[in-house]
Order: structure tokens, then C-alpha cells, then sequence
């Protein structure tokens, strides 16, 4: 998608992996943030004219050789700037400042003393003792030129200070994230009062750059739409036909890999409620015969991606030559699969699983946003809630949640059980509180059991639960017991060639939440 027509907010990355979340949190003023690395020159800036600057959080010390900078001329710009943590020290020792490494570093829940903040912007409105969340090693021990002091912790003589006359500003803590208390006040204070921005993102402005962008590059050429049901795929279907509307083809194509009931859930919404063009395409046998033999899950997320794009290529023909092809990639998807200033987690398939080859050019308005704006759009659209709050689901579908290699018969266990979970779940009244609960099947082992006073040698079936604001992290859910022996009682008894039941409790990091 096209970036916004009006000034963005520019979060400058310097390796964090909150760089993201802080771009979400501006988002959710209703501003338009986007995330650029820390090596954009002033002349860049210059240009494209942002309004503000927030500088992020990273894993070096500021004082480390080969530790990343910002181009100093950015700084005689006149940009409203906040930097955060690593930004925050950078800015005092670039200013005028220093910055010294501490004997013991702060991490976690911290205590934060303000001096007088109804005096200053970035922290008016603010109690004078607050709780906030700290990851540092190295502590400012002097502010930069011509700044004020506003708090200080007990490893942080300088825990926040402002220049209001250059409008820079920086917290040693990360107000980004949601255990630090009045976060959200501290970045809308930068924002609003400070650096004086304008509210310019709403789900009105989103629709409209996306519907902008969509018809710029399209043209009048015929397009093919990757439906999965899912959320994502379904507002980027919803958003191109809102677009280019008989233009629009979808394509759902039956992996063999699919939710129970998938198939009968797309069609009605979208052939029977929005009269969309769809061709469905059973391809199981092809999926799963292209995974015989394969256990690692890189290799599955290869193939699956390869196989979903070789299967569009085939059906151009009965599309008119198709040339583009939409996909419903989010955010989060591009920073897993690995980018200049992020590590790579696992290869999602519709972005590091996709041949080099292929003879489509993607469509993906939603690639800048995170979940919770796909949901808001879509509900703007029209889009029933049944599809509009789904939970997540992998692109490779139950490929990524059958620990080992996949078959028919494996597939068509976990889709059982996972059915078991999704309706227990519902009936408890919790989906939408889980940000996802899902089943997962280790057919990479077996276990002992005693079911009929016989022996059995059957599969464990995992259930995994998270809760999460932007699957960028995530805590395991704490279901209630009774909830747990219902989901355990019915898979044990209603799922064949199944006798045990665990509970995954890992929390994102370390873990991620999917298994493969």
C-alpha cells in the first residue's frame, strides 16, 4: 500500500524489535507513522518532510565502536524528535550529553521520580511517581545542551529531559510497551503537544490510500486474489474488488491443509454475500504429495508458498491472462521473514517462501498495517464478523502444525481436534479475548495409554492458547481448568489414533507462537 498522502511520523530504527510496536502506537493517535532505517541521510528527510521523528530502542551501547548513528544534520532540521532508550541516549551523546555504562543495568518494572512535570510537555499530566518499563545496561549522566532534566529512577540519573526550544526530547524508558505505566499519555504528549502533529489516520484515510493505490497500479488489467478465508486475505479481497471491482478473480485453493468447514465459510461469504468472481481448487492432492517426506518446517513453508503460486500461474488462463496477484501480507509477516534491521524468525509463505519466478505482480494493501487495523478496515467494508474476528491462521495452513511429515490422515486428525478446540473455545465465550487457540499434532512421536483397559500407542495432540495485541509478543492464555478437561475429554474420545492431551505455557519470546 502507497503510504499516506500527509506527513508521516518517522520511527527511526536502530535495531529494536520494538520498532514496530512503537509505530503502532502512534498509529492508534490516529497519526500515520512510518518505520525507516537509522542509516536515511537529511537530505532524505528533507524530502519527504515528516513531521516528527521517534528514534528506537537497540541492542548496542551508544558508546560501542561501529554503533549506529543518524546522520547529525538531521538534528539542524528542526524536527521534533523523541528518542527512546538507545534514542534517548544517542541524543545526549550527540547533543552535548554523556552517557556512561552503569555497574548494574535496569530491565523490567522500574520505578520513575518526575521533577515538576506539569512544567514540562512530554511528561504534563504525569504523577510524580509512576511505574515504567526499563532494558538498559548504559544510564544518561548528563542530559544534552540545553535540556532539562524531567526524572530520574534509581540506575538513571537522567531518566527523561526536554529541550522545549528545539522540541527534543527523550525517556530512558519505553513507553511503547503496555506494562509501562501512562505510556500511551507520554507518546501522545510528544506527539500532540510538542512536536503539535495532526490526527491524519483513520480507517477513512487508510481506505482511501489503499483504493488509491490498488487503481494506480492495476490499471484495467484483471487480477487474481490469493482467498484463504482467513482475515487477511479476505479485507485484502474485500479492499481490491472495493477497488477494481469484476476485475477481481479469487481463487480458494483446497491444501488438503485447510480449518474444518473452510471451503462452505468462503463460498458463502464471498460468491453468495458479495457476488465475487471465485474459483475454487481442489489441490490437496498435490500439497500434500509435494510434503511426502518432508519434517523440516522451512522446507514445508518453501514448498507450500511455491505450490500456491504455481497453482495461480495454471488458472491465469481461465482468468484472462491475469497479471497481478493480490495477497493478503501484513506487517508482521514482512519483520518475521527477516528485513536489513530485523532478524529472520521463520519464512511466512506469501513473503520469504515465494519463487523468484513467478509471473504475477503482487498486490498487498495491507503489507504496512498490523491486525487490528485489517480488522477495523474490514468491518468497514461490510465484512461479517464471523470473518472479520477469526483468529489467525498460518498461510501454510495445518502444514506448519503437524510436528513431522504431513499426510492425508494426519491433516484430517488435527482438523478434528483442532474443530474440538475452536468450538469449546467459542462456547466458553473466550475467542475473542484469544488472540489465537489452536491444536497441534506431534506426529513425530508417540505415547503409551490405556483407553478400554487395552494398550494404546497413539498421538499427543497440544493445545496451544495465546493472548497478544500484535503477535509481535505474546502470553500463554490461562484457561480455566474445567475448559482444559472438556477440550481433553473430547479429543481423547472423539479423535482416533489420539490418547494424550498437554498444554503448551511458553510465552513470545522465547518462544513464537506457532510451533513451526
Amino acid at each position: 500500500m502507497k503510504r499516506s498522502s500527509a506527513q508521516p511520523v518517522f520511527v527511526v530504527d536502530f535495531g529494536a524489535q520494538y520498532a514496530q510496536l512503537i509505530a503502532r502506537r502512534v498509529r492508534e493517535h490516529h497519526v500515520y507513522s512510518e518505520i525507516v532505517p537509522h542509516q536515511i541521510s537529511a537530505a532524505e528527510v528533507r524530502d519527504r518532510n515528516p513531521s516528527a521523528l521517534i528514534l528506537s530502542g537497540g541492542p548496542k551501547s551508544v558508546n560501542a565502536p561501529g554503533a549506529p548513528r543518524l546522520d547529525p544534520e538531521i538534528y539542524e532540521l528542526g524536527i521534533p524528535i523523541l528518542g527512546i532508550c538507545y534514542g534517548a541516549q544517542l541524543l545526549a551523546r550527540e547533543l552535548g550529553g554523556e552517557v556512561v555504562p552503569n555497574e548494574a543495568g535496569e530491565y523490567g518494572r522500574t520505578a520513575l521520580s518526575t521533577v515538576a512535570p506539569n512544567s514540562s510537555l512530554l511528561l504534563e499530566t504525569l504523577p510524580g511517581e509512576l511505574q515504567v518499563w526499563m532494558s538498559h545496561f548504559d544510564s544518561i549522566a548528563q542530559a544534552p545542551t540545553g535540556s532539562r532534566v524531567l526524572a530520574s529512577s534509581p540506575g538513571s540519573l537522567v531518566g527523561a529531559f526536554e529541550d522545549r526550544e528545539r522540541r527534543i526530547c527523550g525517556v530512558q524508558f519505553h513507553p511503547e510497551v503496555s506494562h509501562c505505566d501512562f505510556g500511551p499519555e507520554v507518546i501522545s504528549n510528544f506527539l500532540f503537544q510538542l512536536a503539535d502533529v495532526d490526527k491524519n489516520w483513520t480507517n477513512f484515510t487508510i481506505i482511501e490510500d489503499a483504493l488509491e493505490s490498488i487503481r494506480s497500479q492495476v490499471g484495467s488489467g484483471r487480477v487474481i486474489c490469493a482467498l484463504s478465508g482467513g482475515v487477511d486475505s479476505s479485507v485484502a479481497a474485500a479492499l481490491v474488488h472495493e477497488a477494481v471491482g469484476d476485475q477481481l478473480t479469487c481463487i480458494f485453493v483446497d491444501t488438503g491443509l485447510m480449518r474444518s468447514g473452510e471451503a462452505a465459510s468462503v463460498e458463502a461469504t464471498f460468491r453468495d454475500r458479495f457476488a465475487i468472481d471465485l474459483i475454487s481448487v481442489d489441490a490437496s492432492e498435490r500439497f500434500l504429495a509435494a510434503l511426502a517426506g518432508v519434517t523440516d518446517p522451512e522446507a514445508k513453508r518453501k514448498i507450500i508458498g511455491e505450490t500456491f503460486i504455481r497453482v495461480f500461474e495454471e488458472h491465469r488462463t481461465s482468468v484472462e491472462g491475469a497479471k497481478f496477484l493480490v495477497q493478503g501480507t501484513l506487517y508482521p509477516d514482512v519483520i518475521e521473514s527477516g528485513t536489513k534491521d530485523a532478524a529472520k524468525i521463520k519464512s511466512h509463505h506469501n513473503v520469504g517462501g515465494l519463487p523468484e519466478d513467478m509471473a504475477f505482480d503482487l498486490v498487498e494493501p495491507l503489507r504496512s498495517l498490523f491486525k487490528d487495523e485489517v480488522r477495523a478496515i474490514g468491518s468497514e467494508l461490510g465484512l461479517p464478523d464471523s470473518i472479520v474476528w477469526r483468529q489467525p491462521f498460518p498461510g501454510p495452513g495445518l502444514g506448519v502444525r503437524i510436528i513431522g511429515e504431513v499426510t492425508a490422515e494426519r491433516a484430517e486428525t488435527l482438523r478434528q481436534a483442532d474443530r474440538i478446540v475452536a468450538e469449546e473455545i467459542e462456547h466458553a465465550g473466550l475467542t475473542r479475548q484469544l488472540w489465537q487457540s489452536f491444536a497441534i499434532l506431534a506426529a513425530n512421536l508417540r505415547t503409551v495409554g490405556v483407553m478400554g483397559d487395552e494398550r494404546t500407542y497413539g498421538y499427543p495432540i497440544i493445545i496451544r492458547a495465546v493472548t497478544s495485541e500484535d503477535a509481535m509478543t505474546a502470553d500463554w492464555a490461562r484457561l480455566p481448568y474445567e475448559l482444559i478437561e472438556r477440550i481433553s475429554s473430547r479429543v481423547i474420545a472423539e479423535v482416533p489414533d489420539v490418547n494424550r492431551v498437554a498444554l503448551d505455557v511458553t510465552s513470545k519470546p522465547p518462544g513464537t507462537i506457532e510451533w513451526e
